[in-house]
């Protein structure tokens, strides 16, 4: 007997859409468009445990047919969000093009989460394409996206992939696919641009308030709560670049409206981690000039973070030079925040406790010895961390100083715990996600499955990852990513 979802079950599905209390520009009420033939490839069912989703009685048919958008959950109000965003630094209209929210579900912890369903057709912002997804991009999305929950980066979740049996023309015809994406909210840097550009400063307060109310509730007293507002997305968006920097991921387009007001890493297109260190490093196969290249996110953060800033200078002060000076203070913070961040976060792989004036010197030798040897970034320091290192790391003398550094705290035991914490054993391998990708475009999902395992607990030393923790036989310069559109 199959397990049917009846719209009359209570499956944990607890839909709240405040976003509908947006001024109507804002969105457009919009189902998914239906597909030919969904099946379930993956189910993330741990997530939907923590989301309180009664849905493990289901049958994988059932499921699909829900997060392929051929059936809504009772209480979903399905809608496509307008918004704009700098692409490469020109500002283009957008919206959601091929993704539809199905609604906010609260958790039982009281969180609200947006569903949505990413390939899942056309809709008025859809500017010519097809609104539907590949499969290989959606899984690749699913595959970052949860890696970078376990190594406890900010980020949207996975929930599903859905096939749907039907093709879509890229770079040749490819099976389809949607993927259902949670997130915290999916206000982005480019909502602030399009209701600044297309509703002016009342649309801009509507917004404002809204994103408060939900994202920063506690800044609704403050003495200048848009100012507050701004330096609280500036602080979170600092401690997210740091993380993104200490793992070596590159996000790879970091256009404004992949830049998400919560803090959390958004729209996984063509994102890569490093093997070899080098600032320079570049994967995405449109970033022909390196403007979103490992080295640059943090200077490209703060360009994105200065158009956010301009969107709210008629709420932070009626007085346009004093709003200038005090957005200028607050985004000119982030450079420093970022640093402090990633100068934290570089102790903690090194296993230094405490400050010292030498540790920042300590640590760019050791990583201008990596970009000139092409180090391996995630592997050079598991070595230090697990002792496996040779004493030619860092070059001529470094591993004594280090050594050295590490002698004076006097507790070895809290040192090394420091550097298990924040070295991960594993990453997404370039190389794994693509034979991953590969065989699930074959049919075959056992790879794909097996990866995903390797990386559950990152952090977590374990023995049976063989292959998954080193880098490939050569070094991945010529490695491309794709954002899948």
């Amino acid at each position: 007997m199959t397990a049917e979802i009846s719209q009359t079950q209570d499956t944990g599905w607890r839909f709240e859409t405040s976003y509908l209390g947006l001024p109507e520009a804002f969105f457009t009420r919009q189902p998914p468009v239906p597909v030919k033939e969904p099946r379930l490839v993956l189910w993330n069912a741990p997530l939907a445990e923590t989301l309180g989703l009664r849905l493990a009685a289901a049958d994988t048919t059932a499921l699909a047919r829900i997060f392929a958008g051929n059936e809504l959950p009772a209480g979903a109000t399905p809608l496509a969000q307008a918004y704009g965003g700098h692409q490469y630094g020109h500002f283009t209209m957008l919206g959601d093009g091929r993704a539809v929210l199905l609604g906010e579900h609260i958790a039982p912890d009281g969180a609200r989460f947006d569903i949505q369903l990413k390939g899942s057709g056309r809709t008025p912002y859809s500017r010519g394409g097809d609104g539907r997804a590949a499969l290989g991009p959606m899984l690749r999305e699913y595959i970052i996206s949860e890696a970078m929950a376990g190594l406890g980066i900010p980020t949207t979740r996975s929930l599903a992939v859905v096939a749907t049996g039907e093709l879509v023309a890229r770079e040749g015809m490819l099976p389809g696919a949607v993927l259902t994406r949670v997130a915290a909210s999916h206000i982005r840097v480019g909502t602030f641009e399009f209701a600044a550009g297309f509703l002016g400063p009342e649309g801009v307060r509507a917004l404002a308030d809204y994103t408060i109310a939900r994202h920063y509730p506690g800044l609704r007293d403050a003495d200048n709560p848009y100012l507050a507002f701004l330096e609280a997305v500036v602080a979170r968006q600092a401690d997210l670049i740091a993380r993104w920097m200490l793992v070596g991921f590159i996000h790879g387009v970091m256009n404004t409206d992949n830049m998400a007001i919560s803090g959390e890493t958004i729209d996984y297109g063509p994102c890569a981690f490093m093997d070899a260190y080098d600032p320079n490093t570049v994967f995405s196969s449109i970033d022909r000039h390196g403007r979103y290249a490992y080295g640059q996110q943090p200077p490209i953060a703060t360009w994105n973070l200065a158009r956010f800033a301009e969107t709210l200078l008629t709420l932070i002060d009626s007085d346009e030079k004093k709003a200038v000076a005090k957005a200028e203070t607050a985004v000119n913070d982030f450079d420093a925040v970022v640093q402090r961040h990633w100068l934290a976060g570089m102790r903690g792989k090194l296993g230094l406790t405490g400050e010292d004036a030498g540790d920042e010197g300590l640590i760019s030798a050791l990583l201008i010895w990596m970009a000139k040897e092409k180090a391996d970034f995630t592997l050079t320091f598991h070595r230090l961390a697990d002792g496996s290192a040779d004493d030619a790391t860092g070059g001529e003398g470094w591993v004594a100083r280090w050594r050295a550094r590490r002698d004076a705290q006097g507790d070895a035991a809290k040192s090394a715990a420091l550097m298990r914490s924040h070295n991960p054993q594993v990453i997404p391998r370039n190389h794994k996600v693509e034979e991953a990708l590969a065989a699930a475009n074959r049919g075959e999902l056992a790879p794909l499955h097996q990866l995903l395992d390797a990386l559950r607990d990152p952090y977590a030393p374990r023995g049976d990852r063989t292959g998954y923790e080193t880098p490939p036989p050569e070094r991945d310069a010529c490695y491309r990513t794709y954002c899948g559109t």
